[in-house]
């Protein structure tokens, strides 16, 4: 059997090396560039990846760039704040800062579909992502043989509209407990109130099977289906208390005929579902969103 030792050594080698990948957005101003780099130059870093966009309608700057640990001077504990004694505070910018190393805590919330649920779990299962998912809750018991076989703990919820603040409030109490980063709503048919939201501000990630902003709400793919509309489509989006109308991370489009039937849609569309979803996950994994008011800027 034939090995290739090379390659199996560069993987292994960059396995054990840490980045740091730094997120910033602020008015657009001269030397904002020169200034994060000068920083990141000066203590000893080398860039890996470096993105950046201008809104010049709204004269805004967003950058992404994620640079190598291994001979940086700042220690990693201190990078953030020695970053914003000498650049963030200066430009006034908002910013994140996240390591490669991270291993992100995901919660996942599914009522009774499986095909976006069973796409993340494959997904999980075979190593794609750098994520942790220790807590699925829903509100049916129909998802849980799979949670089970993988040593997910599972906790069923029902929800009514008479129960539905009590049950919130225990939902939060699991997501606290397990110390969850962030959710996913994979077909989760119930709408999260703007309390439970504020928790999670722009760390609940839902999938709706249209092309928004058409067709929000319930039932889209009837509502196509009577509209007689060419191309059906799935959004991921944040999570707000406007239902279907947060921050877009990420969509596609199928065409559909004259001769398709809802079943029709709804199977096309479910597919571009699960692959809508998966790239909005993996997006979030390596921190490459910025949100600016309603608006995404996602590098990739």
């Amino acid at each position: 059997m034939f090995e290739d030792t090379d390659s199996t050594y560069y993987i292994m080698s960059n396995l054990n090396k840490e980045s740091a990948i730094l997120l910033v957005h602020c008015r657009d101003q001269p030397g904002i560039v020169v200034a994060i780099t000068d920083f990141i130059f000066n203590n000893g870093g080398n860039i890996l990846n470096l993105d950046q966009h201008v809104d010049s309608e709204q004269h805004m700057f967003f950058m992404r760039v994620e640079w190598d640990l291994q001979k940086f001077t700042v220690d990693r504990n201190r990078i953030g704040e020695k970053f914003a004694a000498s650049v963030g505070t200066r430009f006034g910018m908002q910013w994140q800062l996240h390591f490669s190393t991270e291993k992100p805590r995901m919660a996942l919330f599914v009522s009774k579909l499986p095909h976006c649920y069973h796409d993340i779990l494959s997904r999980h299962e075979a190593g794609e992502w750098q994520v942790d998912i220790p807590l699925i809750i829903s509100n049916h018991e129909d998802m849980k043989p799979v949670a089970s076989r993988l040593g997910i703990d599972y906790f069923c919820l029902p929800v009514d509209s008479k129960n539905k603040k009590q049950q919130e409030q225990q939902q939060l109490e699991l997501l606290d407990g397990y110390d969850i980063d962030f959710i996913v709503l994979a077909r989760y048919m119930q709408i999260l109130t703007a309390e439970f939201i504020d928790h999670y501000q722009q760390r609940i990630i839902n999938i709706h099977h249209s092309f928004l902003p058409a067709f929000p709400g319930g039932r889209p793919y009837h509502s196509a289906y009577a509209r007689g509309v060419k191309i059906i489509g799935a959004t991921s989006h944040y999570v707000t208390a406007e239902l279907d109308a947060g921050p877009i991370i990420e969509q596609d489009v199928v065409h559909v005929s004259h001769k398709a039937t809802v079943d029709d849609m709804v199977r096309k569309g479910r597919d571009l579902e699960k692959i809508v979803l998966a790239r909005a996950i993996w997006h979030q994994l390596n921190h490459n969103l910025l949100v600016c008011g309603n608006r995404t800027v996602v590098f990739d």
